[in-house]
């Protein structure tokens, strides 16, 4: 039987690691105006736009997903300890993200209200890299941000005022999961949008819209894993193997095809749900065999970050439980919420 000691303490080791939290001056006055600017747009939007406090909580529970999964590429430190939720994701971030993602959008939509939402989206991602870029030049010269060696091994090494000029990338990425988890569950669950399922899936477009999503993300995240093993000629952006996008695709399709099958008139977010859950069950323990055949291998800075509980069945960190839900509701949503606009020509 596990001591009590044993089970809680790497679980105080999730909200505690052991990093430098001292904060400058300039890292609280930094915080300070998070907080009021966040303060702020709630109060101004909610002038705008109704039910402002659940679109905030859906845009932040995006952010979140995002900087969860890919918190070993990069590092928050010197927020303060009250600045912390988990390892180095600091809230103070998520709310700053989450108050500039909701602005923007809000803010779009009421300038382009004749606009279809696949012509604002790309005017979302160009206004929010445009303000995202200095804001990541002002957190790395503060020290709050900083790169894991995993993630800048496999950079250019060009930087602009000390941010790799793969951020102009990385940033765009980020956005674009995160609005689009934004949006499509603004249409589900605020907007009342009139969404017309389609009968009969159009299975290509849902594809290219998977390939898309799955390549954008995995070009981006390719300092946490390194893909070996696979033929040469799958290949297609160094270590970003055509048959692991490939079969990620088809995992996915399974289980649209099977929701779609069998419960096609149930509420979204059950289907939502159980979409990940499938997703997830398949997806585990394939890669767990591809960890076993070293076929997938995570790198020092994912590795570091284990706690050292394993499912038992599989043999493989228990955070791999976590984080392939993770992937696959940022992926889902992505490729819902395009089929969402595109269906019903919103």
């Amino acid at each position: 039987m596990l001591s009590t000691n044993l089970f809680f303490q790497p679980l105080f080791y999730l909200a505690h690691c052991d990093f430098d939290k001292t904060p400058t001056a300039s890292i609280i006055g930094f915080e300070i105006f998070i907080g009021l600017a966040a303060i702020t747009s709630f109060f101004v939007l909610s002038k705008i736009q109704e039910k402002i406090w659940l679109r905030f909580i859906l845009a932040s529970v995006g952010i979140l997903i995002f900087e969860l999964f890919t918190g070993p590429m990069w590092y928050n430190y010197h927020m303060g300890k009250w600045a912390y939720v988990y390892r180095d994701v600091s809230w103070i971030l998520t709310i700053g993200w989450t108050s500039l993602v909701v602005s923007v959008v809000i803010l779009t939509d009421n300038f382009f209200p004749n606009l279809r939402d696949i012509y604002r989206f790309p005017i979302y991602l160009g206004i929010l890299t445009f303000i995202a870029f200095p804001l990541e030049i002002l957190v790395v010269q503060m020290g709050v941000r900083g790169y894991a060696d995993e993630t800048l091994s496999v950079l250019s090494g060009i930087k602009l005022f000390s941010v790799p000029i793969e951020a102009i990338y990385y940033i765009p990425v980020f956005m674009g999961l995160v609005v689009s988890f934004y949006k499509y569950w603004s249409f589900v669950l605020i907007d009342d949008e009139p969404l017309v399922p389609l009968k009969h899936r159009k299975w290509l477009r849902s594809f290219l819209l998977a390939f898309l999503a799955i390549f954008l993300f995995e070009v981006m995240i390719e300092p946490m894993v390194i893909n070996e093993k696979f033929p040469s000629w799958s290949y297609i952006f160094h270590d970003v193997s055509f048959l692991m996008i490939t079969v990620w695709i088809l995992i996915v399709g399974i289980a649209a095809a099977v929701i779609g099958r069998y419960f096609a008139y149930q509420p979204i977010p059950l289907r939502f749900a159980l979409a990940i859950g499938l997703t997830s069950g398949l997806a585990v323990p394939l890669e767990a065999w591809l960890i076993h055949h070293d076929f997938r291998i995570y790198a020092d800075n994912v590795v570091h970050e284990y706690i050292g509980f394993k499912l038992a069945a599989l043999n493989v960190p228990i955070e791999l439980a976590v984080a392939i839900p993770l992937y696959m509701a940022l992926i889902i949503a992505f490729i819902r919420y395009w089929e969402t606009v595109i269906d019903n020509r919103l």
